[in-house]
């Protein structure tokens, strides 16, 4: 049973990771996709405002019935959203359709919480650990789309090329769906929205207070990485490898970080005590997250490449974050209600992805007050878990 367990990890992780291999993929064709539809190159940052935007809403949803019944039937729904526009878009002649394809593509996110509720049924203590895991596909995605747009040619690749590399990713997913649907038991995830008792997870303030506490981490996560190298003064290949060594360093921190977190649990699996041991991660992470940061603005201020090198691999530990706020609600809230937790912490969190990109990219025009932004958010990313650890959980009763 333990080996199916962890075998059931990795398979959610790689079709989490073929999911996710749609994140920059159309972005890293940029001269291809403006030549093809005759639009301005500033025009091409649509596509990824919209995907953003869709991760937010795709949270949203998961309050109603989409993403609920059936686990298998929610799964296979879900990628669908991811490959069903993998498909059309490179048939698709309008741009704005292309757009819109990309905002459903967004909804691909909803695989995190749907695999919580898996999660919770089959670990107690290891939940970090096997969620890092999950959610560390969510960056070999990131690097497999990258990685297949530059075999195919990248900015310079034909049309053709382009048609045949989305194709191909998107027979990939419903591949790992297949095998997945193979190996995996169903289950139901509760439709009812609200406990026995009648509470809701949307009056509670601890739904509130512990929902923001990731909202930092997915602030810095989804727009530090462009942001900064807009602002930077490096040569193109530079700019590459920083852009893989953030996502390879996020991977690797959402496992590291969720095995933290497992060796913090397996010393009291009571609710409280899985709930210090989540604060622990997350606090540390956002500290060290601090630090990163202030590395990369001095790298950058100076142009020094090697030191900003440092400084995205130590920031990528914000992403340890993650394996530990996505494990907080069957450790905190009761059974009954935790798979709609799980939704509501991650709408709360997510709202970030309809803000951050707004703000970093149309409002922040220096360099040095974007970073005191992000600095900020760490901060706020450390406040908040203390906050949240003083108060009553939801599973410990009014």
């Amino acid at each position: 049973m333990g080996s199916n367990r962890w075998g059931t990890v990795l398979i959610n992780m790689l079709v989490v990771a073929s999911g996710f291999g749609t994140m920059h993929m159309l972005e890293k064709f940029k001269d291809a996709v403006v030549a093809h539809y005759g639009i301005a190159e500033s025009a091409l940052a649509y596509q990824q405002d919209a995907y953003v935007v869709g991760l937010f809403v795709a949270f949203l949803l998961g309050g109603t019935s989409l993403f609920k019944g059936s686990f298998k039937r929610s799964v296979g729904l879900i990628v669908s959203f991811a490959a069903i526009p993998q498909f059309l878009i490179p048939f698709v002649g309008n741009w704005w359709l292309v757009v819109a394809l990309r905002f459903f593509q967004g909804f691909i996110v909803a695989l995190i919480a749907v695999f919580s509720n898996q999660i919770a049924r089959l670990f107690l203590a290891e939940r970090p650990f096997a969620k890092g895991i999950i959610l560390s596909g969510i960056f070999w995605g990131g690097l497999y789309g990258i990685s297949l747009a530059k075999l195919a040619g990248g900015s310079n690749a034909s049309w053709s090329a382009v048609r045949n590399t989305f194709l191909l990713s998107a027979v990939v997913m419903y591949v790992m769906l297949a095998i997945w649907w193979a190996l995996v038991e169903d289950f139901e995830i509760p439709k009812e929205k609200n406990s026995s008792s009648g509470a809701s997870v949307w009056k509670m303030p601890f739904t509130w207070i512990f929902g923001f506490t990731f909202f930092p981490a997915l602030w810095i996560i989804f727009t530090f990485g462009s942001f900064t190298l807009n602002h930077a003064s490096f040569t193109d290949a530079q700019n590459d490898n920083l852009v893989r060594a953030l996502e390879v360093s996020m991977g690797l921190w959402s496992i590291i970080m969720g095995y933290l977190g497992y060796r913090l649990s397996v010393r009291n699996t009571s609710n409280r005590g899985l709930f210090k041991a989540i604060v622990s991660v997350m606090t540390l992470s956002y500290a060290a997250t601090f630090l990163g940061l202030l590395v990369v603005w001095k790298g950058v201020t100076g142009s020094e490449y090697a030191l900003a090198l440092l400084g995205f691999v130590i920031a990528g530990i914000v992403q340890g974050t993650g394996p530990a706020f996505w494990t907080t609600a069957p450790a905190t809230y009761p059974k009954e209600i935790y798979p709609e937790a799980s939704f509501a912490l991650g709408l709360i969190s997510n709202s970030a992805n309809a803000v951050a990109p707004n703000v970093m990219f149309v409002l922040v025009s220096g360099f040095s007050t974007g970073m005191v932004i992000y600095l900020a958010m760490a901060l706020l990313g450390i406040l908040l878990p203390l906050v949240s650890f003083k108060m009553k959980l939801p599973v410990e009763g009014a």
